[in-house]
């Protein structure tokens, strides 16, 4: 029986990308077989409005913002889970990180 596996998900500007890649990877996301270090990244655009209390790492509070940036998914088992989003969260440059988790359904479960 294979372990409880999730895919986490986040939204980071381009030129963090490699970095967050790199620390969830050191913290045991992304393991597929005999392979690690597996992602899958889309490029879009993330529009945001800060508030006036707000410290944004791009743009300035209360103007409206577009930023290109990476949407990175890996999957990891669920017990790597906390240590896997502390490590995305101790690199990405957001004052508010954007995290997604899915529990995925393992094949043998269809």
């Amino acid at each position: 029986m294979s372990a409880e596996m999730i895919k986490i998900i986040t939204y980071v500007p381009h030129d963090a990308a490699e970095k967050l890649r790199q620390a969830v990877g050191e913290a045991g996301a992304g393991r597929l077989g005999e392979y690690s270090f597996c992602s899958f990244s889309s490029s879009g655009t993330g529009r945001f409005l800060a508030s006036n209390n707000a410290h944004p790492t791009i743009g300035k509070p209360g103007q409206a913002e577009e930023v290109a940036e990476e949407r990175v998914e890996v999957v990891c088992e669920r017990s790597l889970a906390k240590t896997v989003v502390r490590a995305l969260k101790r690199v990405h440059p957001y004052e508010e990180v954007p995290v997604e988790i899915i529990a995925l359904i393992n094949e043998d479960d269809l």
